[in-house]
Protein backbone atom coordinates (compact mmCIF):
# COMPACT_ATOMS: atom_id res chain seq x y z
CA UNK A 1 0.00 0.00 0.00
CA UNK A 2 2.68 2.27 0.83
CA UNK A 3 4.64 1.73 -2.06
CA UNK A 4 1.59 2.59 -4.17
CA UNK A 5 0.71 5.81 -2.67
CA UNK A 6 4.72 6.56 -2.93
CA UNK A 7 4.51 5.56 -6.94
CA UNK A 8 0.92 8.30 -7.18
CA UNK A 9 2.98 10.73 -5.16
CA UNK A 10 6.33 10.54 -7.49
CA UNK A 11 3.68 10.89 -10.84
CA UNK A 12 1.49 13.52 -9.13
CA UNK A 13 4.82 15.46 -8.94
CA UNK A 14 5.65 14.59 -12.38
CA UNK A 15 2.65 16.01 -13.69
CA UNK A 16 0.71 13.11 -14.36
CA UNK A 17 -3.07 12.47 -13.51
CA UNK A 18 -4.01 10.11 -10.65
CA UNK A 19 -6.05 8.25 -12.75
CA UNK A 20 -2.71 7.32 -15.25
CA UNK A 21 -0.67 6.59 -12.05
CA UNK A 22 -3.35 4.26 -10.70
CA UNK A 23 -3.76 2.49 -13.40
CA UNK A 24 0.15 2.03 -14.37
CA UNK A 25 1.11 -0.62 -11.33
CA UNK A 26 -1.80 -2.90 -11.99
CA UNK A 27 -1.16 -2.71 -15.91
CA UNK A 28 2.24 -3.33 -15.44
CA UNK A 29 1.80 -6.48 -13.19
CA UNK A 30 -1.34 -7.73 -14.72
CA UNK A 31 -0.71 -7.40 -18.33
CA UNK A 32 -3.59 -7.87 -21.30
CA UNK A 33 -2.89 -11.08 -22.85
CA UNK A 34 -3.85 -10.52 -26.30
CA UNK A 35 -1.47 -7.49 -26.29
CA UNK A 36 1.84 -7.80 -27.32
CA UNK A 37 4.08 -4.62 -27.38
CA UNK A 38 7.30 -5.61 -28.17
CA UNK A 39 8.81 -4.62 -31.35
CA UNK A 40 11.69 -7.38 -30.87
CA UNK A 41 11.37 -10.80 -32.51
CA UNK A 42 13.32 -12.36 -29.58
CA UNK A 43 10.75 -10.29 -26.53
CA UNK A 44 7.97 -11.63 -28.75
CA UNK A 45 8.91 -14.89 -29.22
CA UNK A 46 9.42 -15.69 -25.06
CA UNK A 47 5.90 -14.52 -24.32
CA UNK A 48 4.60 -17.09 -26.94
CA UNK A 49 6.48 -19.86 -26.67
CA UNK A 50 10.28 -21.17 -25.87
CA UNK A 51 10.88 -22.25 -29.63
CA UNK A 52 8.76 -19.97 -31.43
CA UNK A 53 11.17 -18.19 -33.50
CA UNK A 54 10.78 -15.43 -36.92
CA UNK A 55 12.86 -15.37 -39.75
CA UNK A 56 12.06 -11.42 -40.31
CA UNK A 57 10.95 -8.75 -38.78
CA UNK A 58 11.78 -6.19 -41.84
CA UNK A 59 9.32 -4.64 -44.47
CA UNK A 60 6.84 -3.25 -41.99
CA UNK A 61 5.46 -0.66 -44.50
CA UNK A 62 5.48 -3.55 -47.22
CA UNK A 63 1.90 -4.78 -48.70
CA UNK A 64 0.89 -7.84 -49.09
CA UNK A 65 -0.04 -9.23 -52.61
CA UNK A 66 -1.01 -12.65 -51.19
CA UNK A 67 -4.48 -13.45 -49.33
CA UNK A 68 -2.41 -13.17 -46.33
CA UNK A 69 -3.56 -9.73 -45.98
CA UNK A 70 -5.88 -8.58 -43.04
CA UNK A 71 -8.16 -5.90 -42.42
CA UNK A 72 -8.69 -4.19 -38.86
CA UNK A 73 -7.59 -5.07 -35.81
CA UNK A 74 -6.20 -9.11 -34.94
CA UNK A 75 -8.33 -10.09 -31.84
CA UNK A 76 -6.85 -13.46 -30.41
CA UNK A 77 -9.59 -16.23 -30.19
CA UNK A 78 -11.67 -16.00 -26.91
CA UNK A 79 -10.21 -17.81 -24.21
CA UNK A 80 -6.30 -17.47 -23.81
CA UNK A 81 -4.37 -20.15 -24.48
CA UNK A 82 -4.94 -23.96 -26.28
CA UNK A 83 -6.59 -25.99 -24.40
CA UNK A 84 -5.59 -29.78 -23.67
CA UNK A 85 -5.73 -32.22 -20.87
CA UNK A 86 -1.81 -33.19 -20.70
CA UNK A 87 -0.80 -29.45 -20.85
CA UNK A 88 -2.86 -29.66 -17.09
CA UNK A 89 -1.70 -32.76 -15.87
CA UNK A 90 2.25 -32.49 -17.09
CA UNK A 91 3.70 -28.93 -17.93
CA UNK A 92 5.94 -29.44 -20.70
CA UNK A 93 9.60 -29.76 -20.39
CA UNK A 94 11.59 -26.30 -20.58
CA UNK A 95 13.26 -26.89 -23.36
CA UNK A 96 10.12 -27.37 -25.30
CA UNK A 97 8.58 -24.26 -23.95
CA UNK A 98 10.08 -22.16 -21.83
CA UNK A 99 7.10 -19.59 -21.07
CA UNK A 100 5.20 -20.24 -18.01
CA UNK A 101 2.88 -17.72 -18.02
CA UNK A 102 1.50 -19.37 -21.36
CA UNK A 103 1.41 -22.90 -19.28
CA UNK A 104 -0.64 -20.71 -16.88
CA UNK A 105 -2.94 -19.41 -20.04
CA UNK A 106 -3.24 -23.24 -20.84
CA UNK A 107 -4.29 -24.61 -18.00
CA UNK A 108 -6.95 -21.58 -17.12
CA UNK A 109 -8.19 -22.06 -20.08
CA UNK A 110 -8.79 -25.56 -19.67
CA UNK A 111 -10.13 -25.17 -15.79
CA UNK A 112 -12.82 -23.02 -17.39
CA UNK A 113 -13.91 -24.76 -20.06
CA UNK A 114 -13.86 -28.48 -18.80
CA UNK A 115 -17.50 -27.92 -18.57
CA UNK A 116 -18.45 -27.43 -21.88
CA UNK A 117 -15.48 -29.01 -23.87
CA UNK A 118 -14.65 -32.71 -24.28
CA UNK A 119 -11.48 -33.20 -22.98
CA UNK A 120 -8.98 -32.80 -25.92
CA UNK A 121 -6.25 -35.08 -26.87
CA UNK A 122 -4.05 -33.01 -28.55
CA UNK A 123 -1.96 -29.67 -28.66
CA UNK A 124 -0.42 -27.26 -30.99
CA UNK A 125 2.20 -25.29 -30.30
CA UNK A 126 4.21 -22.84 -33.79
CA UNK A 127 7.66 -23.62 -33.52
CA UNK A 128 8.48 -21.39 -36.26
CA UNK A 129 7.80 -18.45 -38.87
CA UNK A 130 9.12 -17.94 -42.14
CA UNK A 131 8.59 -15.38 -44.57
CA UNK A 132 9.11 -17.37 -47.78
CA UNK A 133 9.69 -15.05 -51.03
CA UNK A 134 8.30 -16.72 -54.38
CA UNK A 135 8.12 -13.75 -57.00
CA UNK A 136 5.39 -12.20 -57.44
CA UNK A 137 3.41 -13.60 -54.13
CA UNK A 138 5.64 -13.41 -50.46
CA UNK A 139 3.98 -14.93 -47.44
CA UNK A 140 4.29 -16.25 -44.17
CA UNK A 141 4.71 -20.26 -43.35
CA UNK A 142 3.83 -21.10 -40.04
CA UNK A 143 5.40 -24.86 -38.71
CA UNK A 144 3.12 -25.68 -35.96
CA UNK A 145 4.26 -29.11 -34.15
CA UNK A 146 1.50 -31.50 -33.21
CA UNK A 147 1.46 -33.26 -29.93
CA UNK A 148 -0.79 -35.92 -28.95
CA UNK A 149 -0.83 -38.39 -26.17
CA UNK A 150 2.18 -41.08 -25.98
CA UNK A 151 5.95 -41.31 -24.64
CA UNK A 152 7.13 -37.55 -23.72
CA UNK A 153 10.38 -38.47 -25.80
CA UNK A 154 8.56 -39.06 -29.07
CA UNK A 155 8.63 -36.71 -31.97
CA UNK A 156 5.94 -34.39 -32.44
CA UNK A 157 4.33 -34.29 -35.93
CA UNK A 158 4.94 -31.59 -38.02
CA UNK A 159 2.78 -29.83 -40.61
CA UNK A 160 3.56 -26.17 -42.49
CA UNK A 161 0.49 -23.70 -43.41
CA UNK A 162 0.01 -20.40 -44.36
CA UNK A 163 -2.30 -18.06 -43.67
CA UNK A 164 -4.54 -18.67 -46.73
CA UNK A 165 -4.97 -22.36 -45.64
CA UNK A 166 -6.14 -21.22 -42.33
CA UNK A 167 -8.60 -19.33 -43.66
CA UNK A 168 -9.99 -21.55 -46.22
CA UNK A 169 -10.37 -23.87 -43.35
CA UNK A 170 -12.32 -21.51 -41.34
CA UNK A 171 -14.45 -20.66 -44.16
CA UNK A 172 -15.49 -24.09 -44.89
CA UNK A 173 -16.27 -25.08 -41.63
CA UNK A 174 -18.03 -21.72 -40.98
CA UNK A 175 -20.27 -22.92 -43.82
CA UNK A 176 -21.21 -26.45 -42.70
CA UNK A 177 -21.05 -25.99 -39.15
CA UNK A 178 -22.55 -22.28 -38.42
CA UNK A 179 -23.53 -23.14 -34.60
CA UNK A 180 -20.35 -24.44 -33.03
CA UNK A 181 -17.95 -22.42 -35.33
CA UNK A 182 -19.80 -19.05 -33.67
CA UNK A 183 -18.07 -19.00 -30.63
CA UNK A 184 -14.75 -19.85 -32.66
CA UNK A 185 -12.51 -16.70 -33.47
CA UNK A 186 -10.10 -16.19 -36.28
CA UNK A 187 -7.63 -13.49 -36.94
CA UNK A 188 -8.98 -11.06 -39.42
CA UNK A 189 -6.93 -10.09 -42.48
CA UNK A 190 -5.13 -6.93 -42.54
CA UNK A 191 -3.95 -4.84 -45.75
CA UNK A 192 0.07 -3.63 -44.21
CA UNK A 193 2.52 -5.31 -41.89
CA UNK A 194 1.86 -8.93 -42.42
CA UNK A 195 5.83 -9.33 -42.02
CA UNK A 196 5.91 -7.67 -38.36
CA UNK A 197 7.36 -10.04 -35.44
CA UNK A 198 4.58 -8.56 -33.95
CA UNK A 199 1.51 -9.55 -36.25
CA UNK A 200 3.55 -12.91 -36.50
CA UNK A 201 4.02 -13.27 -33.09
CA UNK A 202 -0.38 -12.18 -32.90
CA UNK A 203 -1.34 -14.77 -35.63
CA UNK A 204 0.85 -17.56 -34.18
CA UNK A 205 -1.33 -17.46 -31.05
CA UNK A 206 -4.55 -16.95 -32.79
CA UNK A 207 -3.70 -20.31 -35.18
CA UNK A 208 -2.39 -22.07 -31.82
CA UNK A 209 -5.60 -21.79 -29.87
CA UNK A 210 -7.76 -21.98 -33.63
CA UNK A 211 -7.18 -25.55 -34.00
CA UNK A 212 -7.45 -26.22 -30.21
CA UNK A 213 -10.70 -25.12 -29.96
CA UNK A 214 -11.99 -26.70 -33.15
CA UNK A 215 -10.51 -30.13 -31.84
CA UNK A 216 -12.04 -29.47 -28.56
CA UNK A 217 -15.75 -29.84 -29.99
CA UNK A 218 -16.44 -32.90 -31.64
CA UNK A 219 -18.69 -32.12 -34.01
CA UNK A 220 -15.91 -30.25 -35.45
CA UNK A 221 -13.05 -32.60 -34.66
CA UNK A 222 -14.06 -35.37 -36.98
CA UNK A 223 -14.75 -32.64 -39.75
CA UNK A 224 -13.60 -34.10 -43.18
CA UNK A 225 -11.99 -30.29 -43.76
CA UNK A 226 -10.55 -30.38 -40.57
CA UNK A 227 -8.88 -33.42 -41.32
CA UNK A 228 -8.02 -32.54 -44.93
CA UNK A 229 -6.30 -29.61 -43.39
CA UNK A 230 -3.65 -31.93 -41.61
CA UNK A 231 -3.10 -34.61 -43.96
CA UNK A 232 -3.95 -34.09 -47.15
CA UNK A 233 -0.73 -31.42 -48.17
CA UNK A 234 1.78 -34.10 -46.65
CA UNK A 235 0.37 -37.15 -48.54
CA UNK A 236 0.05 -35.23 -51.82
CA UNK A 237 3.64 -33.96 -51.54
CA UNK A 238 5.01 -37.76 -49.90
CA UNK A 239 2.97 -39.19 -53.54
CA UNK A 240 4.92 -36.80 -55.59
CA UNK A 241 8.10 -37.66 -54.35
CA UNK A 242 7.48 -41.36 -54.31
CA UNK A 243 6.60 -41.16 -58.45
CA UNK A 244 10.17 -39.30 -59.07
CA UNK A 245 12.19 -41.80 -57.09
CA UNK A 246 12.74 -39.49 -54.00
CA UNK A 247 12.04 -42.05 -51.84
CA UNK A 248 14.29 -40.98 -48.62
CA UNK A 249 12.53 -37.49 -49.20
CA UNK A 250 9.52 -39.10 -49.29
CA UNK A 251 9.69 -41.73 -46.34
CA UNK A 252 10.02 -38.45 -44.08
CA UNK A 253 6.43 -37.31 -44.89
CA UNK A 254 4.97 -40.72 -45.50
CA UNK A 255 5.69 -41.10 -41.60
CA UNK A 256 4.90 -37.71 -40.45
CA UNK A 257 1.46 -38.20 -42.45
CA UNK A 258 1.03 -41.62 -40.87
CA UNK A 259 1.80 -39.99 -37.48
CA UNK A 260 -1.00 -37.32 -37.84
CA UNK A 261 -3.27 -39.86 -38.76
CA UNK A 262 -2.99 -41.54 -35.60
CA UNK A 263 -3.01 -38.65 -33.25
CA UNK A 264 -5.87 -37.08 -35.27
CA UNK A 265 -8.40 -40.51 -35.83
CA UNK A 266 -9.65 -41.72 -39.06
CA UNK A 267 -13.39 -41.65 -38.25
CA UNK A 268 -13.86 -41.06 -42.36
CA UNK A 269 -12.61 -44.63 -43.25
CA UNK A 270 -8.63 -46.86 -43.80
CA UNK A 271 -8.10 -45.91 -47.24
CA UNK A 272 -5.99 -42.72 -46.29
CA UNK A 273 -4.52 -45.03 -43.75
CA UNK A 274 -4.08 -48.06 -46.30
CA UNK A 275 -2.55 -45.51 -48.76
CA UNK A 276 0.24 -44.23 -46.12
CA UNK A 277 1.20 -47.61 -45.27
CA UNK A 278 1.17 -48.43 -49.10
CA UNK A 279 3.87 -45.65 -49.43
CA UNK A 280 5.94 -46.41 -46.27
CA UNK A 281 5.92 -49.77 -47.52
CA UNK A 282 7.24 -48.65 -51.25
CA UNK A 283 10.06 -46.43 -49.91
CA UNK A 284 11.42 -49.22 -47.49
CA UNK A 285 11.42 -51.69 -49.90
CA UNK A 286 13.52 -49.14 -52.27
CA UNK A 287 15.42 -48.11 -49.45
CA UNK A 288 16.34 -51.79 -49.03
CA UNK A 289 15.00 -52.44 -45.61
CA UNK A 290 12.57 -55.48 -46.22
CA UNK A 291 11.98 -55.71 -42.55
CA UNK A 292 10.36 -52.28 -41.99
CA UNK A 293 8.41 -52.90 -45.81
CA UNK A 294 6.73 -56.13 -44.28
CA UNK A 295 6.07 -54.29 -41.55
CA UNK A 296 3.91 -51.97 -43.07
CA UNK A 297 2.00 -54.60 -45.05
CA UNK A 298 1.35 -56.46 -41.93
CA UNK A 299 -0.19 -53.52 -40.56
CA UNK A 300 -2.17 -52.47 -43.18
CA UNK A 301 -3.44 -56.65 -43.43
CA UNK A 302 -4.82 -56.44 -39.64
CA UNK A 303 -6.59 -52.68 -40.92
CA UNK A 304 -7.74 -54.70 -43.57
CA UNK A 305 -9.02 -57.77 -41.37
CA UNK A 306 -11.72 -60.01 -43.26
CA UNK A 307 -13.78 -57.11 -44.81
CA UNK A 308 -14.87 -57.48 -48.35
CA UNK A 309 -12.19 -57.04 -50.70
CA UNK A 310 -10.35 -53.48 -50.95
CA UNK A 311 -8.69 -52.83 -54.28
CA UNK A 312 -5.09 -52.68 -51.92
CA UNK A 313 -5.96 -55.79 -50.29
CA UNK A 314 -4.29 -58.22 -53.14
CA UNK A 315 -1.45 -55.74 -53.79
CA UNK A 316 -0.52 -55.83 -49.72
CA UNK A 317 -1.21 -59.21 -49.89
CA UNK A 318 1.63 -59.89 -53.07
CA UNK A 319 4.11 -57.55 -51.19
CA UNK A 320 3.88 -59.33 -47.59
CA UNK A 321 4.59 -62.71 -50.13
CA UNK A 322 7.39 -61.26 -51.95
CA UNK A 323 9.23 -59.93 -48.50
CA UNK A 324 8.20 -62.98 -46.55
CA UNK A 325 10.30 -65.00 -49.05
CA UNK A 326 13.20 -62.97 -49.31
CA UNK A 327 13.98 -62.79 -45.27
CA UNK A 328 12.73 -66.32 -45.10
CA UNK A 329 9.64 -65.97 -43.09
CA UNK A 330 6.59 -67.73 -43.27
CA UNK A 331 4.13 -66.76 -45.63
CA UNK A 332 1.86 -69.60 -46.38
CA UNK A 333 -1.30 -67.49 -44.82
CA UNK A 334 -0.63 -64.43 -47.27
CA UNK A 335 -0.79 -66.96 -50.05
CA UNK A 336 -3.58 -68.87 -49.53
CA UNK A 337 -5.59 -65.55 -49.08
CA UNK A 338 -4.58 -64.50 -52.26
CA UNK A 339 -4.93 -67.57 -54.05
CA UNK A 340 -8.29 -67.19 -52.55
CA UNK A 341 -8.67 -64.12 -54.38
CA UNK A 342 -7.28 -64.76 -57.35
CA UNK A 343 -9.52 -67.85 -58.02
CA UNK A 344 -12.70 -65.85 -57.26
CA UNK A 345 -11.63 -63.57 -59.91
CA UNK A 346 -11.75 -60.66 -57.28
CA UNK A 347 -8.07 -59.74 -58.34
CA UNK A 348 -5.76 -60.15 -61.61
CA UNK A 349 -2.83 -62.54 -61.90
CA UNK A 350 -0.54 -61.39 -60.73
CA UNK A 351 -2.46 -58.31 -58.68
CA UNK A 352 -0.49 -54.78 -59.40
CA UNK A 353 1.90 -53.98 -56.84
CA UNK A 354 1.66 -51.03 -54.47
CA UNK A 355 3.76 -48.57 -56.22
CA UNK A 356 1.54 -48.94 -59.47
CA UNK A 357 -1.46 -48.52 -57.33
CA UNK A 358 0.15 -45.78 -55.46
CA UNK A 359 1.49 -43.21 -58.74
CA UNK A 360 -2.19 -44.04 -60.45
CA UNK A 361 -4.20 -42.89 -56.76
CA UNK A 362 -5.64 -39.81 -57.37
CA UNK A 363 -5.89 -37.59 -53.81
CA UNK A 364 -8.14 -35.48 -53.12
Amino acid sequence: MASRLLHRLRHALAGDSPGEAAAGPEAEQFPESSELEDDDAEGLSSRLSGTLSFTSAEDEEEEDDEDDGEIGPDPLPAGDGASGEDAERSPPPDGQRGSQPLTRQLQDFWKKSRNTLVPQRLLFEVTSANVVKDPPSKYVLYTLAVMGPGPPDRQPAQISRRYSDFERLHRNLQRQFRGPMAAISFPRKRLRRNFTAETIARRSRAFEQFLSHLQAVPELRHAPDLQDFFVLPELRRAQSLTCTGLYREALALWANAWQLQTQLGTPSGPDRPLLTLAGLAVCHQELEDPGEARACCERALRLLGDKNPHPLLAPFLEAHVRLSWRLGLDKRQSEARLQALQEAGLTPTPPPSLKELLIKEVLD
